[in-house]
């Protein structure tokens, strides 16, 4: 059985039949309990018994009779105190009919669990007491009760269609939201990357549709993003290839033979610097099994990182400089983090006026490891603040090297904090732009 609605209202059936099984052989058990041998009916008969042998013995038939009405009225049937004989005290008369237990017919359900019954007319006759130890015997004369099982039926089946309406709905407010939670997957497998289920519920399946939901998000932000990703790489590809095609055919045509040759080898580079910086964009959102996780010193990895940039720097006639005030050390993928402060740092050059220094300070702040670079460049306008991570953004619309590249580099250096749990923010510093990036110390990737 396949279907969750089914297998509810099967379940429920089940657990109804078995209810009222467990009812009927319960309510049986506690009658036999309070009709049979030493049950509570027994116990109020000897008591009766008692009263009314004290009533006659110290008032005689008078106060006998006073008793026998104040406990017929009360409990609305018909009781007798008689003698071994049969002979009724109170009015003389002859019971012993009652008595003979071979004429007794059988009664039904629960009168039979009496030590001795009987059948007069319309009316059941129960005697109790019957101990040779005492010479009197307590009759109750009660109505006929109607205990054939089919005159319940219509409140059985009552119950029955109550707690299978309930079932019912049970089973609905199981089944249909997740039947809606399937059709919402299958849309989204099919492709549609807007489907969600919202749902309001409170319980496990709200939960289970919120999460859906979060996931659904989360994959269409992903798929969006690499969509545009692989729309933005064709475009930054044309240019390059469409250069380097001119460059390939001028150098078979053209008369300086080095010239041409030169220019290939610029475009080639090029486009070279574009495919690794696409693999690093890559690399930086990778299988994290595949990283080299190593103990990194900080402010020695960072010192080399500012050595390596240096020649860069002074070639733009400006310096870069390295303020470290705690020895920290982080774990994290060693080449990932070169790969990604080069970045920060080269771009900070890149925009640093002639004569300025680019800053790069190392600190410490609670649990975590604070980096800044900064430079006193013309900084960024603060609308375009937010973009300038992402993947071939740039401010100046240019795309020559000597202002900045294909906008990679930032994208780059984000995607490998964001892999290592720290986080990369930049603002203006008035001047010049300040990029900060927090690594967890106490965590790694």
């Amino acid at each position: 059985m396949r279907s969750v609605y089914a297998k509810v209202l099967l379940w429920c059936f089940g657990t109804l039949v078995f209810s009222l099984f467990a009812f009927a052989v319960i309510s049986t058990a506690a009658q036999v309990r309070a009709f049979g041998h030493g049950g509570p009916f027994e116990k109020v008969s000897t008591w009766q018994m008692q009263e009314a042998r004290e009533a006659y013995e110290s008032g005689g038939v008078p106060k006998l009779k006073a008793y026998l009405e104040k406990v017929d009225r009360h409990f609305q049937v018909d009781h007798h105190l008689v003698d071994v004989s049969g002979r009724d005290v109170a009015t003389g008369e002859d019971r012993s009919a009652w008595l003979n237990v071979k004429q007794a017919r059988p009664l039904p359900w629960p009168f039979g669990m009496f030590s001795s019954v009987g059948h007069r007319g319309e009316a059941h006759v129960m005697v109790a007491n019957t101990s040779r130890e005492t010479p009197y015997r307590w009759v109750v004369v009660a109505q006929p009760m109607n205990n054939d099982p089919w005159n319940f039926l219509p409140y059985y089946l009552l119950v029955f269609v109550a707690i299978a309406l309930l079932c019912w709905l049970l089973a609905v407010n199981l089944a249909t939201p997740l039947r809606a939670l399937a059709r919402t997957v299958d849309r989204f497998g099919r492709g549609d990357l807007s489907a969600r289920v919202h749902s309001r519920r409170r319980d496990e399946i709200g939960n289970l549709a919120r999460a859906f939901d979060d996931m659904a998000e989360r994959m269409e932000t992903l798929l969006t993003a690499e969509r545009r990703l692989l729309q933005d790489i064709s475009h930054e590809l044309r240019t390059p290839l469409a250069r380097l095609s001119f460059a390939a055919e001028l150098s078979r045509t053209a008369e300086d033979r080095n010239a041409a040759t030169a220019r290939l080898k610029k475009e080639i580079g090029r486009l070279t610097d574009l495919v690794g910086a696409l693999l690093q964009v890559t690399r930086a959102e990778g299988d994290p099994s595949s990283r080299n996780l190593t103990d990194l010193p900080l402010d020695d990895f960072l010192r080399e990182v500012v050595d390596d940039c240096a020649v860069e720097a002074e070639a733009r006639g400006c310096s870069v400089s390295l303020e470290t005030s705690a020895s920290l050390h982080f774990r994290g993928d060693r080449e990932l983090l070169r790969r990604a402060m080069e970045n920060i740092v080269r771009n900070a050059i890149r925009y640093a006026p002639e004569g300025t220094p680019v800053e790069v300070k190392l600190s410490s702040e609670h649990d975590d490891a604070e980096i800044s670079v900064r430079d006193y460049g013309p900084g960024v306008p603060e609308a375009e603040l937010p973009k300038i991570f992402k993947p071939f953004f740039r401010v100046d619309e240019s795309r020559d090297s000597s202002t900045g590249g294909v906008g990679l580099g930032l994208a780059i250096a984000h995607r490998a904090v964001t892999v290592h749990h720290g986080t990369m923010t930049a603002k203006n510093a008035g001047p010049g732009l300040l990029v900060q990036i927090e690594l967890p110390l106490h965590s790694s990737p």
